[in-house]
């Protein structure tokens, strides 16, 4: 058993493969025993699928601070919640892919689940070499930072406008390349028909697999965001892969919720914003002071303040307006 002791990103083998099994097993419970059968989630059923994730997200950073310390449980924290805020203009996007192929709910929880599979494998890829990259050239760091803090200036100057799915150029190219059916064919992501030019049987995707593609490329492009930012809070590869992971399953379960409440949320942006600066600054601010690095506590904290008051802002001034609507 001495392989488990090998070390693996800075961590021993048995660390890794006991997150990866918590993983799996959430995964086979979540699709082979609460959603075996297609049925559309209620906002009930979703709360409790994600509050379950989400306490299972908090429980691992007892195990953080029995092997890794204080330090390491707070920056652990921080990333959890950086990155499932982060995450949610991705909920957003999920709904619109959702809405340009007509996908039933029946149906989408079943989309999300293997798209799940797909970020455990994508995330780790990125933070894999996003780990190695920041270890030999630290200087790197530097540059995630100036790059949250750029994004984060251009985040309050956006355009709030929703993206036309219609017009998109990752989806035309997969249209042209793909041989796509009409309509669905329950649950299946390919079946064997008749190609409407040529009359030979050949394997098709259905819009369910191809609007799984999408959600997977959305998934890279908000990881260019998140994973910087999550490095300038912790360079643990692990600390990083398992609060990457505990929040996408927490907010993919939370869906269903938040789809049809999000413009409730609409001045979040703003606390978005203000949070990618914070998470760039902290570096620079660290160096300047003489730190070693910012204290991992403070960032918890400043963290927690500034989502706070942008969830408490949304939501009085969301309500103030459907109160004058109506």
């Amino acid at each position: 058993m001495e392989f488990l002791l090998i070390l693996f990103l800075g961590k021993p083998l048995w660390m890794w493969l006991l997150f990866l099994s918590v993983v799996i097993a959430l995964l086979v419970f979540d699709l082979g025993v609460l959603n075996r059968d297609d049925h559309e989630i209620g906002i009930a059923e979703s709360l409790r699928l994600s509050a379950m994730y989400i306490l299972l997200g908090l429980a691992f950073s007892g195990f953080i601070h029995w092997q890794m310390g204080a330090e390491a449980t707070a920056q652990y924290l921080t990333a959890f919640i950086v990155e499932k805020t982060l995450a949610m203009d991705n909920i957003f996007v999920i709904a619109l892919i959702f809405g340009a192929f007509a996908i039933p709910r029946a149906y989408q929880h079943r989309v999300l689940f293997w798209g799940i599979l797909g970020v455990i494998v994508l995330r780790g890829l990125m933070i894999g070499i996003g780990a190695t990259i920041v270890q030999h050239y630290h200087w790197v760091l530097y540059l995630f930072a100036a790059f949250l803090m750029v994004t984060g200036v251009k985040m309050l100057f956006a355009d709030d406008a929703a993206p036309d799915m219609a017009q998109n150029r990752w989806l035309a190219w997969l249209r042209r390349r793909i041989p796509v059916t009409e309509g669905l064919h329950g649950h299946a992501f390919t079946i064997r028909q008749a190609d409407p030019r040529t009359g030979r049987i050949q394997r098709m995707a259905t819009p369910l697999l191809l609007a799984l593609i999408v959600i997977e490329l959305a998934d890279i492009v908000f990881a260019v965001d998140s994973v910087p930012a999550v490095f300038t809070i912790t360079t643990d590869p692990y600390l990083v892969y398992t609060s990457n992971i505990f929040a996408i399953l927490g907010l993919r379960a939370l869906y269903f919720a938040l789809a049809a409440i999000l413009h409730r949320f609409a001045y979040l942006k703003y606390a978005l914003s203000v949070l990618l600066i914070f998470i760039g600054s902290k570096i620079f601010v660290a160096d300047l002071m003489g730190w070693q690095k910012f204290p991992p506590a403070w960032s918890l904290g400043i963290t927690f303040t500034i989502l706070t008051i942008g969830v408490v802002v949304s939501l009085v001034k969301t309500r103030r307006v459907e109160a004058s609507a109506d």
